[in-house]
Order: C-alpha cells, then structure tokens, then sequence
C-alpha cells in the first residue's frame, strides 16, 4: 500500500523547547522586577542608581522574549512549508522514476542498472546485498557512453538471491589502464514517500531514494 510518513517529532521537541524557554524567561522577568523594586527601595537617596541601567536590564529582556516569539513564528511557518511538501511528494506514489544512485531492487530474478562511463572500459562489478556483504563478483567490459546492466540474481557461488534491495559496485579501467569512474541510475514504481527524517525520501521495495536524485518521473514503466 502507499504511504506517506511525514516528520512529527522534531516539531513537536521545537514548541516544547520554546515553551519551556518563554516560562524560564518569564518566571526569571519577575523575579528581576521584584529585585529592581527591591533596589530602588533601599538605594541610597543620596547616591541613587543610574536609571540609564534599569532601562538597559529592562530592554535586553523585551529583545529576548521578541526573539522567542520569532521563533514560534518561524515553527509555525516551518510546520505549514513541511506540510505543503508532504502534499506534493504524494504526486509520486504510483509513478515510476529514474534517479541517481547505486542500489536498486532485485525482482523476478533481475536488477537492472543504467550507467554511465566516458570510455570503453573492463574490468569487475560487485553486488552487495543491503547488509553490506558481497554476494556477486564478476568480469565486465562497459561501452562507451551510456548502457545498462543487468544482474540476473546468482551469487558468485551459484546460488540464487533473495529479491530484495542490491548495490553495484564498478571497477572498470580503459584500454589506457586508467581508471574509469562510472555514474548508476535506478528506476521503478514509488510505493511510499517517507519524510520522517525531516528529508524526503522515495521508496522503491526496499530502496530509499532521495526526492533531489530524481531524473525522470513518468506514469508508465520506464
């Protein structure tokens, strides 16, 4: 089912740290006053303190609690902006998009990834499963410009992979013996957006994919 998760905690941990801020400054305000009257009271009339310095006290105070209540504008403003960017990402789910990345999921046996590479180059491709271990080492020559690569779900054993979320790995060298680097792109159909991170992310099975990565989004299979 498509979801959309959306960040909650970090709002809710900025209003309780302000609110906690307003009460400290306004039990400490109080308490200033009634120290300030305390003081005038008992100056000595003969010797009386510089008014200019009551001004001051009372000035810093008036500037802190402007700046607290600029920052539950800023929340307030903040909490709307996330909620508008929620709306939008919910115009991906169901979509199919291309992105810039390096993992993407294996089903009915194969995982497909576009690349990227400015000479023909050989050399090895590594696939990882999503707990980083190495499941498929294997020979591979690249042409020039752009391709695709496919990976048919067998470990390096002989073995077939469980479906689930691969990265690649490219290390290729031209016929120069230089290195080569190599750019990936994924591609599949968005089931969820999560934003809980307080950054939005698409999901496809079990690859998380950031909403700036996105290439190409299309409402037909890529």
């Amino acid at each position: 089912m498509a979801t959309v998760s959306t960040p909650t905690a970090a709002g809710t941990s900025q209003t309780s740290s302000t609110d906690q801020s307003r009460k400290t400054l306004f039990g400490s305000y109080d308490l200033f006053l009634k120290l300030l009257t305390t003081q005038i009271k008992n100056q000595n009339p003969l010797e009386p303190l510089d008014p200019a310095q009551y001004t001051q006290q009372l000035v810093q105070y008036s500037t802190v609690e402007q700046g607290l209540k600029t920052n539950e504008q800023l929340a307030s403003l903040l909490s709307v902006i996330q909620s508008g960017q929620a709306s939008s990402y919910v115009s991906y789910l169901g979509s199919y998009v291309s992105a810039a990345g390096d993992s993407t999921m294996l089903e009915n046996g194969k995982a497909v990834w576009n690349y990227s590479v400015a000479e023909d180059a050989k050399g090895f491709v590594e696939v990882r499963n999503s707990g980083g271990a190495l499941v498929y080492r294997g020979e591979v020559n690249l042409s020039k410009g752009n391709g695709s690569y496919t990976w048919d779900g067998k470990t390096s054993e002989g073995a077939t992979a469980a479906a689930g979320a691969y990265t690649i790995k490219f290390d290729v060298y031209d016929t120069g013996g230089a290195r080569e680097a190599v750019t990936s792109e994924v591609k599949g159909k968005v089931d969820k957006v999560d934003m809980s991170s307080g950054t939005a992310f698409l999901k496809i099975g079990d690859v998380r994919i950031p909403v700036s990565a996105v290439k190409t989004v299309s409402s037909t299979a890529i």
